[in-house]
């Protein structure tokens, strides 16, 4: 098919549309089928014919995900009037409320999704309960269902009885943020647990996961302070759950005997199932610590759940090297390790004894870890993931064997020692890397940048995400590199370069060709306090300039110095894009790392 026929024949009834109306509906319907959302409503105004196709292939849809970006009331309805097969949903409800959720509810659906619900209530859940009876896989209300939802208190009476509606058959459960108390009253409610151990349970008995026997597998909360008697609960009532991932946010340091324990942490060793766990305190609201557990703690862990595949622990400031060692060298399933803010994990624990096949690790701000720690980890061939963040220790040294490895696609050194040499290791390398993050690597210059896409590596041809953020030696020049050389990368950090100025946007903007016929699209762009841009620059960030921009963070800018109204005219000319006027780090941690005012959106009630 000639070009003039792929784009319909451009006057309505030429060759091209002629061409297309002899193609099976069939062919062209499968076609379609896999294309995404705006790509597919983008194809329906080429021509009548892809128009009904396109209809006919939304009417079938039993899968749809909204989650790219944040529809309004109106494009909601606009979209799901025309998916009447619907049984697996995923939407981004930053800009809906209660009414609209609702409009969508039914016994059809067996996977539900709600993503940053900061204006959905606990109600939602009655109708979710009632609507739903044959709810199973997902039920996942990322920080919409709260007892304190920006200050405004909820009764926990009336949380725990919302929680109660939900079906029965749900297998997957996230909640966030609840107050400890109101944790540990909803999990005691729970009929999962009541169901699965009456009194002809038997504990021998083996375990599978799609057993329709069983119900809640995944429980995810978000709590104020994590405690022993919360654990307790958990391996009381919900002990068959195969993963289990608490986080918790505290305002001061936790006292005992309301914090978790070495006894706490044994507790978690009965629900013999579980195969993934992750347990974080955040240092959101103030700096703390898991203070009460320590070697021991972790020692009794490992002992009791050796078929983990997935550990990750943040914040566990007395646990030392042979506490984590503990868990590496006795959970030999061990797939996914991540240990966050551990001040006394140090080389000592990867360099006594053969670590497990690791596919994922991530260290976060382990200030004892250096380029050995790094030497050994780098000896896992099967490592894709490696995430270094704060570990300022890092140096170029480690970095031959690490860019050897022939499946690793995602690379963190950010705040690292690393300099522009070790950016030519790593441009010279054979890992086929996708993600790199550089951020707060204070000795990487422009010069750096340069030499990461000339060393004839695969990283030129395979990056899809770069950044460069924090770093003050990054100018104009380097973006320059980036947009000549970098055909494939779609999300791009330069937050806080303040040497960066008009003349990058502009080159960006370009979109430029390369030799191949590729074109630089930009998904995201964070210009967060990029101070270098003139308020005349907004006007690169209109039609025609960046056509695929799903995500633009220009907040602490000049850009934002011009007022709400040259947002409200990009919004309205592009619908589907999320423009963050905050502080908020790249995609919006899922939108709830910002204050709704911090995201504008146009529409918003």
């Amino acid at each position: 098919m000639n070009k003039r026929a792929a784009n319909g024949g451009g006057g309505g009834g030429g060759e091209g549309c002629g061409l297309l109306e002899r193609l099976p509906n069939s062919i062209i319907n499968e076609i379609l089928g896999k294309l995404e959302l705006e790509t597919l409503c983008s194809a329906a105004c080429v021509s009548r014919t892809l128009r009904s196709s396109a209809s006919q292939v939304l009417s079938s849809l039993t899968t749809l995900d909204l989650s790219s970006f944040s529809p309004d009331v109106q494009t909601l309805e606009h979209i799901l009037h025309r998916c009447s097969a619907l049984k697996r949903v995923t939407v981004d409800c930053l800009r809906l409320g209660d009414s609209s959720v609702r409009s969508f509810l039914g016994e059809q659906i067996e996977e539900l999704n709600l993503l940053k619900g900061s204006s959905l209530s606990y109600q939602v859940l009655f109708s979710i309960g009632r609507k739903c009876p044959n709810l199973r896989f997902v039920f996942n209300l990322v920080q919409s269902l709260c007892i304190k939802i920006r200050g405004s208190e909820l009764d926990a009476s009336g949380f725990r009885s919302s929680v109660l509606s939900v079906p029965n058959t749900v297998k997957v459960l996230k909640l966030q943020p609840l107050l400890i108390e109101d944790a540990i009253g909803f999990i005691n409610d729970l009929p999962y647990g009541r169901n699965a151990l009456n009194d002809s349970f038997d504990l021998s008995i083996p375990f599978y996961p799609l057993s329709p026997r069983f119900t809640l597998q995944k429980l995810s909360l978000v709590v104020d302070v994590i405690s022993d008697e919360l654990t307790i609960s958990i391996s009381n009532f919900v002990p068959l759950l195969v993963e289990l991932d608490l986080e918790d946010r505290p305002c001061s340091e936790p006292q005992l005997p309301k914090d978790l324990t070495n006894s706490g942490l044994q507790r978690l060793g009965s629900c013999q199932h579980l195969i993934a766990l992750s347990l974080i305190r955040s240092k959101l609201n103030c700096q703390v610590y898991f203070k009460a557990v320590n070697d021991m703690g972790m020692f009794l862990l490992s002992e009791s759940c050796k078929g983990l595949q997935a550990v990750r622990l943040g914040g566990f400031s007395k646990v030392s090297d042979a506490g984590f060692a503990a868990i590496l060298h006795s959970c030999r399933n061990l797939k996914k390790f991540e240990v966050r803010n551990a001040s006394l994990i140090s080389d000592l624990a990867f360099l006594n004894g053969a670590l497990p096949s690791l596919v994922d690790m991530k260290l976060w701000s382990c200030s004892l870890i250096t380029s050995e720690s790094v030497n050994e980890l780098a000896s896992s061939s099967d490592l894709e993931v490696l995430d270094l963040s704060g570990c300022r220790s890092i140096a170029d040294s480690c970095l031959s064997r690490v860019t050897s490895l022939h499946r690793l696609t995602t690379l963190n050194i950010g705040g690292s020692d690393i300099t522009d040499g070790g950016l030519a290791i790593i441009g010279r390398g054979n890992s086929p890397i996708t993600h790199l993050c550089l951020s707060c690597c204070k000795r990487v210059t422009d010069k750096g940048i340069a030499l990461l896409f000339s060393g004839g590596g695969k990283i030129r041809e395979k990056l899809l995400a770069l950044d460069v953020g924090y770093i003050p030696g990054i100018s104009d020049k380097a973006i320059f590199t980036i947009a000549e050389f970098a055909p494939s990368v779609t999300e791009l950090c330069i937050r806080y370069c303040y040497s960066v100025t008009d003349a990058s946007l502009e080159i960006l903007a370009a979109e430029r060709r390369f030799e191949d016929g590729n074109k630089l699209v930009l998904r995201r762009l964070d210009l967060c306090s990029c101070i270098g841009l003139s308020v005349k620059s907004y006007e690169l960030l209109k039609k025609p300039f960046f056509s695929g921009l799903k995500w633009l963070g220009v907040g602490r800018t000049q850009l934002t110095s011009k007022g709400m109204a040259i947002f409200t005219e990009i919004r309205e000319e592009r619908p589907w894009l999320t423009l963050c006027l905050g502080g908020c780090e790249m995609g919006c941690h899922d939108g709830w790392q910002f204050h709704r005012a911090d995201c504008y959106q146009e529409g918003l009630s």
